[in-house]
């Protein structure tokens, strides 16, 4: 059977490496995501989980591989990658948001310059993703007003405003106090209810086993591991899974 466009995965990871001087930061990694489905991506400091997830939208340039978003081959050189990353929607550890920019202003930025869309559309999206993430009331604050959760939060209306078939989550909670992370996980949880395609990391094990399809386990720029949550907590397959585990649950 062919696949057609439904079934085909919407992000395919090739034997991908990648170097920083000495350190191999990724080295042969494949993977598939397909639409609807969460992945998480668990593994220890240094293991190359942020360096595959920046791959996938060429905010690093792999070194070797193939990667393919929603069939678009993005490192090939004829490929206008800020069209993918208009389908690719990334929140990070820090917010990056414009501090002299409110927050209804932050949002509607981008919806201008790459999606064309005139003010008003703008501002009419900007306040329904406000209200989507729980923060209708703080459109018109500045950054610097905002906690930290919501300035996330900000983060993430930015990303939804610009309707992205996928949302890359490069551990959106690591930089909040522990009380303000519950607000940005019930984000994602909701967003994960919905069918967004979603690749996160992150180590939220709560959200792992809520929301997760796939896990998938780095450690040395490789993949040790990958299963559905329940075999992957309750019955993991390799030595270094388990000791990883052991620490963190």
């Amino acid at each position: 059977m062919v696949d057609n466009q439904e079934t085909a995965p919407i992000i395919m990871i090739e034997n991908v490496c990648k170097n920083f001087g000495k350190t191999r930061a990724l080295q042969g990694v494949s993977m598939t995501v397909h639409r609807g489905e969460v992945m998480m991506i668990l593994g220890p400091s240094g293991s190359g989980k942020s360096t595959l997830l920046r791959c996938i939208n060429m905010l690093e340039e792999p070194d070797s591989g193939h990667i393919l978003v929603d069939g678009i081959p993005v490192m090939h050189k004829k490929t206008n990658i800020n069209s993918v990353r208009a389908e690719v929607g990334m929140v990070f550890q820090s917010f990056n948001l414009f501090p002299h920019l409110t927050v209804l202003g932050n949002i509607m930025l981008a919806q201008k310059i790459v999606r064309g869309r005139a003010k008003g559309e703008a501002e009419i999206v900007a306040r329904q993703q406000l209200q989507r993430v729980g923060i209708p009331e703080k459109a018109e604050s500045f950054p610097n007003e905002l906690s930290g959760g919501q300035q996330q939060r900000v983060a993430i209306a930015r990303a939804l405003a610009m309707n992205p078939k996928i949302m890359l989550f490069d551990e959106p909670t690591s930089a909040l106090d522990p009380e303000m992370i519950k607000e940005v996980l019930d984000v994602m949880l909701a967003l994960a209810k919905e069918g967004m395609t979603m690749v996160v990391v992150s180590h939220e094990m709560g959200f792992a086993r809520a929301a997760a399809h796939r896990i998938v386990f780095m450690d040395a720029g490789r993949i040790v591991e990958e299963g559905i949550p329940d075999t992957f907590f309750n019955n993991p397959q390799e030595e270094r899974t388990k000791a990883f585990l052991s620490k963190i649950l």
